[in-house]
C-alpha cells in the first residue's frame, strides 16, 4: 500500500500489472474500502493488459478521516434538503471526483478507464462528465443517476444499512452479525453467500481503519449531489452501465435511467446479481469492462 497527499488529502492506493499499460482506476462505494475490489479480481484484469488501480475514497481506510466533524444528523439533512438549504457537511461527491483526478495526477497518468460500484459509480460518472480530456472509458455498476423520480431503495434494507452497528472491539459478534444480516440482504439470490470469506473481509476492513462516522458523511455526500442526469448527457467517453436484476439499494430501474442519459451507453443487466460482486461475477464484469475499454 502506498500513500499520496492530492487534493488536500492523503489518498491509500496499490497498482497490479505493468505500470507502462493503460491504467484502470476502480472506486469503492459508500463506506467500503478499496479491499472490497478483492486482488483476485484486480490481478483478474491485470491479466487483461491493465495497470489496475484501487484506492481507499477520503474518511475511509487508510486515506484522510473527517473525524472532527459532528456526528451526521440525518432528520437535519433531509429537512435542510426539503427546504432548499445547503447543510453544512464536509465534503461532496465533486471533491471525491477530483480525488481521482488528482490521484492521475501524481501517479503522472494523463488518461485513464473510470470503474466504479456504488456510490464510486457515481463519483465515476463526476469523473467523465467533468473531466472528459481524462477519461478513455466509464463503467459504473449498481449505481444510479440521482433522478429523484426514480423508485426507492427497499425500506428494509435500507433500515438494515442506517441502523447503528456495535462496536467491533467492544462486541465482535454482534458487529459481524449486523454486518451479515445487511450483506445477506443486498445480495443477489443467483450465487452462494460466502459467509466465511465475508466475514474475513469485514474485519479486514475493521483493523485497517473504523470509523463509523464517516458513512453518515459519506451518505450526506450523496445527499446533495443531486439529480445528475445533465451532466451525464455530456458524457462522451464509451460507457458501460452493470447492474443487478435483483439490487434493492438501487433497483434496475436505476441502471437503465443511468445508461438512458448517457449518450451511447451499454447497459448490462445480470440475473441473479444484487447490490455486490460475487467472484462468480468477476470474469462477466472483466468482460464487460475490457470491452468497453477497447471500444475506443
Amino acid at each position: 500500500m502506498n500513500i499520496l497527499k492530492v487534493n488536500g488529502v492523503e489518498l491509500a492506493y496499490d497498482s497490479f500489472g505493468n505500470e507502462n499499460n493503460e491504467a484502470i482506476i476502480l472506486i469503492a462505494g459508500l463506506g467500503t474500502q478499496m479491499i472490497r475490489w478483492t486482488a483476485p479480481f484486480c490481478e483478474m484484469l491485470a491479466a487483461r493488459g491493465f495497470r489496475v488501480i484501487r484506492f481507499d475514497n477520503r474518511d475511509v481506510g487508510c486515506s484522510t478521516h473527517f473525524s472532527h466533524y459532528p456526528t451526521l444528523n440525518f432528520d437535519a439533512l433531509a429537512t435542510a434538503l426539503m427546504s432548499g438549504q445547503r447543510p453544512d457537511i464536509p465534503y461532496t461527491l465533486d471533491d471525491m471526483s477530483t480525488d481521482v483526478i488528482g490521484l492521475l495526477d501524481a501517479l503522472s497518468i494523463d488518461r485513464a478507464h473510470i470503474v466504479g460500484r456504488s456510490m464510486g459509480g457515481m463519483i465515476a460518472q463526476l469523473v467523465a462528465s467533468e473531466y472528459p480530456e481524462r477519461v478513455i472509458s466509464l463503467t459504473s455498476i449498481m449505481s444510479s443517476s440521482g433522478n429523484p423520480n426514480l423508485p426507492q431503495a427497499s425500506q428494509e434494507a435500507m433500515a438494515l444499512m442506517t441502523k447503528p452497528a456495535p462496536h467491533p472491539f467492544e462486541d465482535e459478534a454482534g458487529f459481524l452479525a449486523h454486518s451479515l444480516t445487511f450483506a445477506k440482504r443486498i445480495a443477489g439470490t443467483g450465487y452462494p453467500f460466502e459467509e466465511d470469506a465475508y466475514r474475513v473481509l469485514i474485519m479486514e476492513e475493521v483493523r485497517r481503519a473504523y470509523d463509523p462516522g464517516s458513512f453518515g458523511r459519506q451518505i450526506a455526500a450523496i445527499a446533495v449531489s443531486g439529480d445528475r442526469r445533465p451532466r451525464l448527457a455530456t458524457i462522451k467517453a464509451p460507457t458501460l452501465v452493470i447492474h443487478g436484476v435483483e439490487d434493492p439499494l438501487f433497483v434496475p430501474a436505476c441502471g437503465e435511467d443511468t445508461a438512458s442519459a448517457i449518450p451511447g451507453a451499454e447497459l448490462m443487466l445480470v440475473d441473479g446479481m444484487g447490490h455486490d460482486l460475487p467472484h462468480q461475477l468477476y470474469k462477466v464484469t472483466v468482460d464487460g469492462i475490457e470491452r468497453t475499454a477497447r471500444r475506443n
